[in-house]
């Protein structure tokens, strides 16, 4: 995985939390808080899958066993 690479997948998982917080506050206008949780969701939960992926990739990077290109 290449430097840019990897900071645009840092970006976009940024964005998806920053998706899931928006509609969840603006779902909870209009929606039931339960409801509102149930949109908000698969960003939330997308977002999190991706950080976890790429402490991972960092975690490899600094332990030596893979290179950023």
């Amino acid at each position: 995985m290449d430097r840019s690479r990897f900071a645009t997948l840092s970006l976009v998982a940024f964005g998806l939390v920053l998706a899931g917080f928006v509609t969840m506050g603006f779902s909870r206008l209009v929606l039931p808080y339960r409801t509102a949780r149930l949109l908000a969701a698969p960003a939330l939960l997308g977002a999190a899958a991706l950080v976890v992926g790429l402490f991972g990739q960092a975690v490899l990077v600094f332990a030596g066993v893979r290179e950023f290109e």
